[in-house]
């Protein structure tokens, strides 16, 4: 079965699930209230027959038209009553309904055999998930990013180093805070450590909880998905790939630490040109110097990326020597 039948799959199996679950609990509703109301209990049993005593008759040869008519006058009266009786009960009108999550298709997930766009959104969920399930972002907030682990001193061009991140983290909260489909995209650009990952985890949790679709991923990941689903017998389209092209925000992790090849520099220049025709936010993260980006991709994407991205530099020293071997406190 390949990625994308699977996640079909599992998108209906939720879907279902979903739906028996609220049947049973209409189920579960209708049976107390007939045990409070008999009366309620013999319209429902009134209104079941209703419709086969008339399937019936037609059978038989009778004027469809005229027990059709007959039919529904009856069918309304009963409804009436119903709806009498709920309100006496001082109960919704909607009480003894199914309450379906999706009214279009009653979450069967299709209508007239077209997949509707509920199932087309928990299929696009369960990608997204999938694709995030290896990023720690319940871990990386804005609150826990501490400027206080860089150092207050001036870098080699004259920076304060702590106030440079002070800013940065303000942009990035800032950003997350203001998001929508017209978010510049960020260039993250940093030695090993320095809180590029971090803020960028920060960012995806801030528009995520706007409501808004991120997929959050290392360059190398996304390239070892995308090849299996490349060379995949049983694959059927490119189904990650419209996926990191379609979704609200994208965040690329770690350019530079795939394996370079042909495929690789083809695929993360398509994703990041297609992104920005479409105007789709994106934020790429690094470890390397434009001299190595240069030096490790075509002209075309470097251009692509000075060319449409704000670059936000990182400074200071690796955070993680900082917290491994911390500053002796002086007695």
């Amino acid at each position: 079965m390949s990625v994308r039948a699977k996640i079909l799959h599992q998108a209906e199996a939720e879907l279902d699930f979903l739906r028996k679950t609220r049947e049973e609990e209409c189920a579960r509703r209708k049976q107390e209230f007939y045990k409070r109301c008999e009366r309620a209990r013999q319209i429902d049993a009134q209104l079941s027959r209703t419709a086969i005593d008339a399937a019936k008759a037609v059978l038989a040869g009778a004027n469809a038209k005229k027990l059709l008519t007959k039919m529904k006058d009856e069918n309304l009266l009963l409804q009436r009553e119903m709806q009498e009786l709920l309100m006496a009960a001082n109960l919704p009108a909607d009480y003894l309904e199914v309450k379906n999550s999706c009214q279009r298709c009653r979450d069967t997930g299709y209508i007239d055999g077209i997949m509707c766009g509920c199932l087309k959104d928990r299929v696009k969920k369960i990608t997204y998930n999938n694709l995030n399930r290896l990023s720690p972002l319940a871990l990386s907030t804005f609150e826990s990013f501490d400027v206080n682990f860089y150092p207050d001193k001036k870098a080699d061009d004259g920076v304060n180093i702590k106030l440079h991140m002070e800013k940065v983290l303000w942009f990035c909260r800032e950003y997350a805070k203001n998001f929508d489909d017209g978010a510049e995209n960020l260039f993250l650009q940093g030695a090993t450590g320095l809180g590029k990952t971090h803020l960028s985890l920060a960012i995806a949790n801030g528009v995520i909880e706007r409501g808004y679709n991120v997929i959050y991923a290392s360059a190398p990941n996304i390239i070892a998905q995308l090849e299996k689903e490349h060379f995949d017998r049983d694959a059927e389209g490119d189904e990650t790939k419209g996926h990191l092209e379609d979704c609200d925000l994208l965040i690329l992790d770690d350019l530079g630490t795939e394996f370079q090849t042909s495929f690789s520099s083809a695929t993360i220049y398509n994703i990041i040109n297609s992104r920005i025709m479409y105007k789709k936010p994106t934020i790429i993260s690094t470890n390397l110097s434009v001299k190595e980006i240069q030096a490790a991709y075509s002209k075309r994407l470097v251009s692509r990326i000075m060319g449409d991205y704000k670059r936000l530099f990182f400074l200071g020293n690796d955070i993680r020597q900082v917290l491994k071997f911390p500053k002796k406190q002086s007695v």
